[in-house]
């Protein structure tokens, strides 16, 4: 075994590994995150009537998206709607994300009315009236109204579900649409804080949450919903953001976490080992340090 005592590091040495360390890694993060740009639009769904048609390409997506400090926040003052009418949390969803991304501040009954009819006719499955808009209808109604690259994301356990609404959250900038209690009511996730930035790594956890339910102003029970943007601990959304169950049938996303995620599909992925090279070079910098 190689004794630690017989290494001697010289300034110089040291001062070249540091460089060399700090070079892999800034490389890498540029790489992440001047990808490909994820704005534009499929042809087909433009040619389906998709709001928004193709763009034409965009800066980097790290020149269009705020500065990471920590956590990130889309919500502002104005954004807000209260749903119109006990079944429609899908629709003042959309609405909520329409005023975030267009700067609207739409809080038509209209509105919502207009969303809500729209995306019962999407729905996966024939549901009476009193169930209202299923997973499938508000995918479409996201898609349709807001941004095509809206998917939705079924995924197998809490820890996944999450990590990968507040990765794509970070990478595209949009909201994320979340079915709560079990699939009964939807709420939009509007930031998120973290031990890192998602858009450079993909070695994170999240810490906390801010989620807008847009029942507020007409229920506030047991969470069901809180003031707009409050923010929750990764612990406490777990009792909130839970799989999917409706009790009158089965369905196919049953124990399931089901969310609706803005997918920048030709964004390539996060290094993780780019954020380990910032690291090892920290590192690096305290053994200078005490090398003299």
């Amino acid at each position: 075994m190689m004794r630690m005592d017989r290494w001697r590091w010289s300034s110089g040495a040291l001062v070249a590994l540091i460089a060399i360390s700090l070079t892999v890694g800034s490389n890498a993060v540029s790489a992440s995150a001047t990808g490909p740009s994820s704005s534009a639009a499929a042809p087909a769904a433009a040619a389906s009537g998709t709001r928004h048609a193709p763009s034409p390409p965009q800066p980097a997506a790290s020149a269009l998206l705020p500065a990471w400090d920590g956590s990130i926040d889309l919500y502002r003052d104005g954004v807000f709607t209260t749903q119109k009418s006990w079944l429609w949390c899908t629709a003042a969803g959309v609405q909520i994300v329409s005023n975030i991304v267009e700067r609207e501040e739409d809080h038509s009954a209209s509105g919502q009315r207009r969303y809500f009819e729209w995306m019962r006719s999407k729905n996966h499955y024939d549901l009476p009236l009193s169930a209202g808009v299923d997973p499938q209808g508000w995918t479409a109604g996201l898609r349709h109204f807001i941004d095509d690259r809206y998917r939705l994301v079924a995924s197998r356990s809490f820890r996944s579900g999450l990590r990968s609404a507040v990765a794509n959250l970070r990478r595209t900038g949009l909201p994320v649409a979340l079915t709560v209690s079990k699939g009964n009511h939807g709420w939009i996730l509007t930031g998120f804080s973290a031990t890192a930035d998602p858009l450079l790594t993909d070695d994170f956890e999240v810490t906390s949450v801010r989620v807008v339910g847009p029942l507020f102003g007409l229920q506030s029970k047991g969470g069901y919903d809180m003031r707009p943007n409050t923010k929750l601990s990764t612990a406490k959304f777990r009792d909130f953001f839970t799989p999917w169950r409706y009790a009158p049938m089965a369905m196919k996303w049953d124990g399931l976490f089901v969310s609706i995620q803005p997918v920048a599909e030709d964004q390539e992925p996060p290094i993780a080992w780019a954020a380990r090279a910032a690291s090892f070079a920290k590192d690096l910098l305290v053994l200078a340090a005490q090398a003299g």
